[in-house]
């Protein structure tokens, strides 16, 4: 007879302060968070002076954008601290009041610096160009007025700039709800492992314990459980994406843009076509993906393929246990080809608590890089000591270290990052880490693991997050023509798409179509492609550097340290790959073809 236990996430106040993030760098005490708050909300009253003023001369141009500027960078400390210590713990209401607060005075800030690019857009470009080149200082923003210019047409009369701005305060608001109930509220069935152990099912072990599970029968019990879970939710979670849609239609609209793809790659200079580009060469390389899927059916000895099966490693009964102690000395050891300086620093920000470990109680699920100009950049993590979690943190450890280079290198209006490159760094790690990994060991089942765990990488990243960018540009097109975004519709046009990339050889139920409802960067629309094309550019300029070294290298850090000083597309032309064309994304398909073959081998 099995004995049935439960097993528990610890409460926050249970977590070793080892293990958790050290906030005081952001601020000692919440007593200073609510002087710069106040702070922040005596330069906003102060901003307004400057209205039908920054015309007049570059000194008075150059003043106002240095407050806005300081109002911005004091901001964006508020919003960190308020996020990062709400994420530990999503259910304390005291911290969803700070970050509700912060978002209210986003909104002033927003609304009383409405009429500052109106007017920066009013002064003629031969004036604004002596402005540039006669005020000591102004310079120094040359690209961000450039920049300006090119959104022209885009931005509109200071009244319509202020009611938008108003607007602002509702945009989050689908985010928020889903954000709510996806960490909060929603409560997921505990349900029963392969030992016989009942388990609650968590975001935070959906994958290392439930979606690699070698038992099919757990998978199964999982997959059913966690969709048929959101499925019971599925018109509540069609009307929040529905909302976020029309929010971003909206937008659109009053932006005088054609679409709200249109908007969203305009934003950051990236053409259309690579968006389309993108799909179609995913759909080209449908060959390699097939190969591979039937290279799984058969060692899994399956007469079909499940979506629950498309996750488990295959390599047998092999188990990958490493505390996260032992991975972070990996990982360090993995980006040495980055030079001394870059492992100095990382190893220093572990040292330094940068990093949230475990999971625990009410914490926010999955995984990212925070922070902002002056801060440290922080790490969420809900470890499982999994290779699968080694990886993770080699990925945060990546964006963290290109914010850090990024923040310490370019003065505070460059010191960001667009979302087109924020994957590569990050991915870039990833890619080092399979390359050390695989060169310690003469394992062939680590190997043939590792190799999975890249073909998965590349499916998971460039194919699935491709698959998502579909689903979201049918259905904002379909929403921007008029057509309701219902349940049964998003549910049907995410069946048919994973019939589309899959159905060859995996087999589908009905429960596969509610997978979009638990994608929270659905709510941050259009951002999923620059997954797809950012492990494209990574894996490229991996191999760069393990090829080239030093040359490589130096190209490389040349761009973690350029921030948004350039366009995306540019800066990373000047490291070394070009995204304008589809070959970074049919290279990537070939390295993916070169993994199935070392497997393959390994295999015999």
């Amino acid at each position: 007879m099995t004995t049935m236990t439960t097993q528990s996430l610890p409460k926050r106040s249970e977590v070793p302060v080892h293990l958790t993030w050290d906030l005081t760098p952001v601020y000692a005490s919440e007593a200073d968070w609510e002087k710069d708050f106040a702070h922040v909300e005596s330069l906003t009253a102060g901003l307004s002076a400057y209205k039908g003023r920054m015309r007049r001369s570059g000194r008075l141009l150059l003043e106002a954008i240095k407050v806005e500027e300081e109002i911005s960078k004091i901001l964006s400390r508020l919003g960190t601290y308020a996020h990062l210590m709400g994420d530990v713990d999503t259910a304390d209401s005291h911290y969803q009041a700070l970050n509700g607060r912060v978002r209210d005075l986003g909104t002033k800030v927003s609304k009383a610096g409405s009429f500052m690019t109106p007017e920066i857009l009013s002064i003629k470009p031969e004036r604004l160009a002596k402005f540039i080149e006669r005020t000591p200082g102004l310079q120094a923003y040359r690209h961000q007025l450039e920049e300006l210019q090119r959104e022209r047409d885009h931005v509109r009369t200071p009244e319509i700039e202020e009611l938008l701005a108003e607007a602002g305060q509702t945009y989050g608001g689908a985010s928020n709800i889903f954000g709510m109930f996806n960490n909060a509220d929603l409560k997921l069935p505990e349900i029963a492992d392969e030992n016989g152990a009942m388990v609650r099912i968590t975001n935070g072990n959906w994958g290392a314990k439930w979606l690699d599970n070698p038992n099919r029968d757990a998978r199964k019990r999982a997959y059913e459980a966690m969709f048929g879970t959101y499925m019971s939710f599925r018109n509540s979670l069609a009307a929040m994406y529905s909302a976020q849609v029309k929010v971003d239609i909206f937008r659109a609209r009053a932006r005088n843009y054609p679409s709200c793809r249109n908007m969203a790659l305009d934003g950051i200079n990236v053409p259309e076509s690579v968006y389309d580009a993108l799909i179609s060469t995913v759909h080209a390389n449908k060959d390699k993906l097939n190969r591979y899927l039937r290279l799984r059916q058969r060692l899994m000895g399956l007469d079909k393929l499940a979506w629950y099966d498309l996750y488990v490693p295959l390599v047998g009964e092999l188990e990958y246990k490493i505390t996260y102690e032992e991975a972070k000395e990996k990982v360090l050891k993995a980006v040495a080809p980055l030079g001394e300086e870059y492992v100095r620093v990382l190893r220093d920000g572990y040292n330094a608590r940068w990093v949230d470990v475990v999971e625990n109680e009410g914490k926010r699920s999955g995984a990212y890089s925070s922070g902002t100009y002056g801060t440290p950049p922080y790490m969420l993590l809900n470890w499982q000591d999994s290779m699968e979690s080694m990886f993770t943190l080699a990925h945060e450890s990546g964006h963290s270290m290109h914010s850090h280079r990024s923040r310490s290198t370019q003065p505070y209006h460059y010191s960001g990052y667009t979302l087109f490159v924020a994957e590569v760094a990050s991915t870039l790690n990833e890619a080092l880490l399979a390359h050390y990994l695989l060169s310690e060991t003469n394992d062939k089942a680590v190997k043939r693991y590792i190799l999975n765990q890249q073909m998965e990488r590349i499916r998971q990243t460039l194919v699935r997050q491709t698959l998502f960018a579909e689903f979201e540009m049918i259905a904002h097109a379909e929403a921007e023509a008029g057509k309701p975004l219902t349940p049964d519709r998003l549910c049907a046009i995410h069946k048919e798409l994973n019939i589309k990339y899959y159905g060859d050889v995996v087999e589908f139920d009905d429960l596969i179509g509610i997978e979009w409802a638990r994608i929270p960067h659905f709510y941050r629309s259009f951002y999923v492609y620059q997954y797809a094309t950012g492990i494209s550019a990574a894996m490229s300029l991996a191999r760069q550097i393990i090829a080239q070294g030093k040359p490589a290298v130096e190209r490389y850090l040349k761009f973690l340290a350029s921030g948004s000083s350039d366009y995306s597309i540019d800066l990373l032309k000047g490291a070394g790959v070009d995204l304008t064309t589809p070959a970074p994304i049919q290279e990537a398909f070939d390295s993916f073809a070169e993994y199935l073959d070392q497997f393959e081998a390994l295999s015999e």
